[in-house]
């Protein structure tokens, strides 16, 4: 249980740095949903060449990652 709640406030974080980084018109809202997802899919991309993360700085770093792939993704969708 700890660990879902540590890694939904990583991925919060994440999604409003990953918002700030692609300064997108995204709601705030949805790009904090978007780090929380972005942290699956950062770690799954980051894993397939071999690069893992360790402690709260490394999950935070790729969680961003993700987040940046996703809302990149989501702006394209939306054009």
């Amino acid at each position: 249980m700890i660990k879902l709640i540590v890694a939904i406030i990583i991925g919060a974080i994440a999604g409003w740095i990953a918002g700030i980084i692609m300064k997108k018109a995204n709601s705030t809202l949805m790009n904090i949903v978007l780090g929380i997802v972005g942290g699956a899919v950062g770690s799954f991309i980051l894993g397939l060449v071999g690069i893992g993360a360790t402690g709260f700085i490394g999950n935070i770093i790729v969680s961003v990652f993700g987040a940046c792939v996703l809302i990149a993704v989501v702006n394209v969708l939306k054009k």
